[in-house]
């Protein structure tokens, strides 16, 4: 067993490594290792159980490779497995093991952007459905109200290269009047699936003066900064090299390796992951 403990970070494609940039961003001493589950993503219109078996059987291949701290950086994950995960699953292990999601973390600060307290949450399918974010926020400012919008046509954009290019402009613009039609006084948009950021650019452009559009990043990346803090005893167990590791789960990693470029920002390369139960 290596004597390398990291932090992994867990998406269910390329997404993740806009969380996963943040993180690093504010905590380079550490060391990490990223697992994007290519092969069998989108995890959006995924049922509960194949997206609670699929991000357990990748939580464990992360505490294979040593990481005591696993986050899911993938609203949908966060969203349909990690209750089970953190109640049921960890149960067993080396209960020194965590695994975190993004969805606590972004609910417990996301009213203080609004001024309207009326707030839109876009998602993917899968995240909307759940309604884990009307709970979460719920339970933190009640006095906000929240709606949402699925966008089940942005992810395929993003992964397929296809955001930056005019075609996308039309699904974008869909979805932003969708949501911003559910109320004239939201002026707040979360971006709650990890891809999107590579979208704000057009995003921005159709959304009015007074409505902003946050994503995720810098959010967890804070939380993940004060859980540390707090959790002394998780803090001291990590090891801090600044390295950084990154799989997937298809055998083409030239092709994980381009794309993941976008979502990183820096040259990546990738080893292939074989995951299963």
């Amino acid at each position: 067993m290596s004597s390398v403990k990291p932090i992994g970070v867990f998406d269910s494609g390329y997404g993740g490594l806009t969380v996963f940039r943040s993180i690093f961003q504010q905590l380079p001493d550490y060391d990490y290792v990223y697992l994007g589950d290519t092969a069998r993503a989108p995890y959006g219109n995924r049922s509960f159980q194949s997206i609670h078996q699929y991000t357990w059987e990748c939580v464990q291949w992360l505490f294979d490779k040593g990481c005591p701290l696993v986050i899911l950086a993938c609203n949908t994950a966060s969203a349909k497995a990690l209750r089970t995960i953190q109640q049921r699953d960890l149960k067993g292990q080396d209960p020194s093991k965590r695994v975190l999601g993004v969805i606590r973390p972004t609910a417990e600060v996301i009213g203080n952007y609004t001024k309207t307290k009326e707030i839109g949450v876009l998602g993917t399918k899968g995240t909307v459905q759940s309604e884990s974010y009307l709970i979460e926020i719920g339970h933190f400012f009640p006095e906000v109200k929240v709606y949402q919008q699925a966008c089940p046509l942005w992810v395929p954009l993003v992964e397929n290269g296809e955001h930056d290019k005019p075609g996308a402009d039309y699904f974008i613009k869909k979805y932003l009047d969708q949501i911003l039609a559910q109320s004239p006084n939201i002026d707040t948009l979360l971006l709650a699936c990890t891809h999107y950021p590579l979208l704000m650019e057009k995003i921005r452009a159709y959304l009015p003066a007074h409505v902003r559009a946050i994503p995720q990043g810098d959010i967890v990346a804070n939380s993940l900064v004060h859980y540390l803090y707090r959790h002394t005893e998780m803090e001291k167990s990590l090891t801090k090299g600044g390295t950084q590791q990154f799989f997937t789960t298809t055998d083409d990693t030239a092709d994980f390796d381009h794309y993941a470029q976008l979502f990183f920002g820096e040259p990546v390369k990738s080893g292939y992951a074989e995951v299963s139960c």
